[in-house]
């Protein structure tokens, strides 16, 4: 069956699983992420509910395809698995979203970001609300990182597009 599928294939390799299923109880959904699937849709869904799934999983593969949880930008560590910021070897709090959007411009330094795409970097591809929310978190990591750094503003303001992490 498609459980025992799973568990096979998530044996040997990381190949991204997302399980379409007509079973809708939360110990099904409960036990096909237990056996190492990375979402779980239930019948029915949308067509656009499953493009958004199968690009935010995308997403999250191709961010982590050199299979390394660490980000290092200079003075900078970011761990994926512990969720923890370090800045000159200080740790440093930050909130899911500021860890989510800082971990997006510091896997990619140099290149820019839209806001859209911070927030859905954060939040998803379900996010509504005020794009302009970006900016606030932005400030709020700069204000933190900028504390501890030697070198000041590492995340750059393009405008008129959004944001970069200097590289």
């Amino acid at each position: 069956d498609g459980l025992e599928f799973c568990r096979r294939v998530r044996e040997k390799a990381k190949t991204p699983i997302i399980i379409i299923s007509a079973k809708s109880e939360e110990t099904d959904k409960l036990v096909g992420l237990d056996l190492g699937a990375d979402d779980y849709i239930t019948k029915p869904f949308s067509l656009r509910e499953m493009v958004a799934r199968v690009r935010s999983l995308l997403r999250r593969v191709q961010s982590g395809a050199a299979g390394d949880d660490r980000v290092v930008e200079g003075s900078l560590v970011i761990d994926s698995k512990e969720h923890s910021v370090e800045v000159e070897g200080v740790p440093v709090s930050l909130t899911p979203t500021e860890f989510d959007m800082l971990l997006a411009l510091a896997a990619h330094p140099g290149r820019v970001f839209t806001r859209r795409q911070l927030i859905e970097s954060a939040q998803g591809d379900f996010f509504e609300g005020y794009e302009r929310t970006v900016d606030a978190h932005i400030g709020n990591i700069r204000k933190k990182i900028n504390e501890n750094a030697a070198e000041k503003n590492l995340i750059e303001t393009v405008y008129g597009v959004g944001y970069r992490y200097k590289a």
